[in-house]
């Protein structure tokens, strides 16, 4: 439990940090580059990937060229969103990604869905809404020097709100088909965590320099800490899955559903985040969402 334990405080120290580092206006982007020779280090030294697999990749290339894109802009999309809806709801939304994989084995890989599973996926969509819901502004309490009538104008921020949270979900849903994949196809777990976390530093390093950026120095040094919290939550889970093989069920529930219940206790104790009745109860739905998708 001890190994569980870890990776639920280091998934959701990952979401803290970057919403710190949102709050001071540090480019997140710059972080995220500098984690990945952390990560890509610490993959080296604790998974000790078989190097000489690379030659058996074959057709899995595309594969993982496609973690390497999307790897870091999830990441990016991961701090806009918690910008945006806060810790609670970003990291519910990331656990809900779970949706993604099962549809994909009943549409794409002829699986078949029993009507417990319809039943999970039917509380997961509900909690997604239930999630991104805000409440409409109306009156005059909000109204601007330059809107006179009192009508409410369309904030873009706001109008993008919901399209973070998606982001979010389906970016990990993608990234998690995309890792079972691999793996279908013989490529060790190790192995392509390891060329990914280099390709997407490498990628997004280009893109930087591209865009000649303005670097930071506090977000290239928060950077170690964001790779030490990312390679630190997978090892972690990695390891509990070794230490309770027997009981898989009890890590998987325990990761989602811990990292649901640390996020809001420190979303809503520490950065005050408010939850209306609607997202709360999206928490309770992505909850039992968890729990009967894999006991189904």
């Amino acid at each position: 439990m001890m190994y569980l334990t870890i990776a639920v405080l280091c998934s959701v120290a990952v979401s803290v940090l970057l919403k710190v580092l949102r709050q001071k206006n540090i480019d997140i982007r710059q972080t995220i580059v500098a984690g990945y020779p952390v990560a890509f280090l610490l993959t080296w030294l604790l998974l000790k990937p078989e190097v000489s697999g690379i030659s058996k990749l074959g057709s899995a290339w595309g594969i993982v060229v496609a973690l390497g894109v999307l790897l870091p802009a999830v990441f990016v999309i991961l701090g806009r969103a918690i910008e945006a809806v806060g810790i609670v709801a970003t990291d519910a939304a990331q656990r809900l990604s779970l949706i993604i994989p099962i549809v994909a084995a009943f549409l794409l890989f002829g699986e078949v869905l029993t009507g417990t599973r319809i039943f999970g996926l039917a509380l997961g969509f509900l909690a997604l809404g239930a999630l991104i819901y805000r409440p409409k502004q109306t009156g005059n309490s909000h109204v601007s020097s330059n809107n006179k009538t009192g009508k409410r104008s369309n904030n873009p921020s706001t109008l993008r709100t919901p399209l973070w949270l998606f982001g979010v979900w389906a970016g990990y849903g993608v990234i998690d088909i995309l890792f079972k994949q691999v793996a279908k196809q013989g490529a060790a777990f190790p192995l392509t965590l390891f060329i990914s976390f280099g390709l997407a530093g490498i990628l997004l390093f280009m893109y930087l320099l591209v865009t000649r950026v303005r670097w930071q120095g506090n977000a290239l040094s928060a950077g170690l800490l964001l790779g030490a919290l990312n390679m630190g939550n997978i090892y972690a889970y990695v390891r509990a899955h070794q230490m309770l093989s027997e009981s898989p069920s009890i890590v998987f529930t325990g990761m989602n559903v811990g990292v649901i219940a640390v996020a809001t206790i420190i979303g809503v104790g520490v950065f005050k985040e408010s939850l209306n009745r609607i997202n709360m109860l999206g928490l309770l739905l992505a909850v039992s969402c968890v729990a009967i998708l894999f006991l189904a």
